[in-house]
């Protein structure tokens, strides 16, 4: 009995496929393969976003692997299958490539160059021709199309195709975070990408936004607002707002897909937009690692709407002082294991969390494409004078020693390897008016995994305390 022999119809399904994982990538859901004798022999997507390249089309990636398989740019005898009708700049290396055949899905009536604007395949001045044919599970590629733009234009915050988005049932039904999400993607700053914020706490708020204390919680690299699970409901239950974003590149916030896209300045920008939008007031500042880095450097653009600080484990990078041995060691790991495990990470330094506790911090990287920014942020900590993100850190530094006039209130995790006590001191001494701090004998790095303490200690310190 012998094989059956594959149709046009079952070469273009397999490419179909190739569009799916492309639109997955948030691209242009376009794929296409290359046959010869009845086998596959190069596959393609749409990737001119993922690596900033015009000619990255499904095509010229599936023209450019078969030119390898075969160990000859000319493909004569092959045919190219591909779920949208080429471009011109696609028909033009097909012709070049010497392809037998061009076999397509859907029409393109913007941009086809099979027939649907023009036809370069039927010019007979041309030294090659190549046989176009059209239609071939058309509907089913169409529709494909339609989908994908159809979810852009119809969503509120759609997905920017430089970026990818984290699956929403990685969140669910994670231990002790009920809270609702919110999002916005309009800040000047943010050029489309979707960040997400916790934001809870008084119904009057709005209305009466100095009645309570805001409490604004920055996280760091590589947790989210995940981590203030603990704090959150002590906070709550005090009477204040509680509002926790998650930066760009972690949590349920959007993921850019190149390292390069994250720098102090920009992540600095997103925030200053952030609390202008929610015209936060009566805030108390609650910091920790790169919540503290970027954090530590807002009060002083808008001092009045800041009436406290919660700092913990967390320091400023002006340049000018050496970064500690414990984070020059954490940036070299994570420079030669990128792909480090967050959870195992965080059962390390924390014993006491429970193996879903510790899954659910790492639920925001699913995969290396997620985890750009836990890439850059340790390069991006400030080490020279001249560094993105010194000067600022400076001008910070002598706001806190000079001009800092609300309470504040710091506690150290003394079993943290990244930072340590000594850091945190030299901190405190820069912090105008900044009573004792608060030790933690059995705290790491992570001090909000210890939060309810905290939270109660910082309710307790900031209302005693209130104007």
């Amino acid at each position: 009995m012998s094989e059956c022999t594959p149709t046009d119809e079952d070469f273009m399904r397999l490419a179909l496929a190739e569009a799916r994982a492309a639109a997955e990538s948030g691209e242009v859901p376009v794929g296409a393969i290359v046959v010869k004798d009845g086998r596959v022999i190069a596959t393609g997507r749409n990737a001119p976003i993922e690596g900033f390249d015009p000619t990255a089309h499904a095509e010229i990636v599936a023209l450019r692997a078969a030119a390898q398989a075969l160990g000859n740019y000319r493909l004569e005898g092959c045919t190219l299958y591909v779920t949208l009708e080429p471009c011109a700049m696609c028909s033009g290396a097909m012709l070049h490539a010497r392809l037998a055949r061009v076999v397509f899905g859907a029409a393109d009536p913007k941009t086809g160059a099979a027939g649907s604007v023009i036809n370069l395949f039927e010019h007979q001045q041309l030294n090659h021709q190549t046989v176009a044919q059209g239609g071939v599970v058309a509907e089913e590629a169409a529709e494909l199309l339609r989908g994908f733009f159809k979810e852009r234009r119809g969503n509120p915050h759609p997905l920017r195709e430089d970026a990818l988005r984290t699956p929403d049932a990685r969140f669910q039904n994670l231990p002790g975070y009920p809270w609702q999400p919110h999002y916005l993607s309009d800040l000047p700053a943010l050029n489309g990408w979707r960040m997400h914020y916790l934001d809870e706490g008084p119904a009057l708020r709005q209305a009466q936004p100095d009645q309570n204390i805001t409490w604004l919680c920055l996280h760091g690299n590589p947790a989210w607002s995940y981590l203030y699970r603990k704090m959150i409901p002590v906070f709550l239950a005090s009477g204040g707002r509680v509002v926790a974003p998650d930066l760009i590149g972690f949590g349920r916030s959007d993921k850019p897909k190149k390292d390069s896209a994250h720098t102090f300045s920009w992540h600095r920008q997103v925030l200053l937009e952030f609390i202008e939008r929610l015209d936060l007031r009566n805030v108390v500042l609650v910091v920790q690692d790169w919540g503290g880095l970027l954090g530590l450097t807002l009060p002083m653009e808008a001092p009045g709407r800041y009436r406290g600080l919660l700092v913990m484990n967390t320091t400023l990078a002006t340049g000018e002082t050496p970064l500690s041995p414990g984070f020059v060691a954490w940036r070299t790991m994570c420079a030669q294991n990128p792909a480090f495990d967050v959870a195992r990470l965080f059962a390390r330094g924390n014993p006491q969390m429970s193996a879903d506790e510790c899954e659910a911090c790492n639920a925001p990287f699913p995969d290396k494409g997620h985890r750009a920014a836990l890439r850059a942020f340790p390069a991006m900590v400030p080490e020279h004078p001249d560094d993105d993100g010194a000067a600022i850190s400076r001008q910070a530094q002598a706001f806190w020693s000079n001009q800092w006039t609300g309470q504040s209130l710091m506690v150290i995790g003394q079993q943290d390897p990244v930072l340590g006590e000594p850091v945190m001191r030299a901190l405190h001494r820069s912090i105008r008016h900044c009573p004792e701090p608060m030790l933690l004998p059995q705290a790491g790095h992570f001090v909000q995994e210890h939060g309810e303490v905290v939270a109660h200690a910082a309710v307790s310190h900031f209302h005693s305390s209130a104007p």
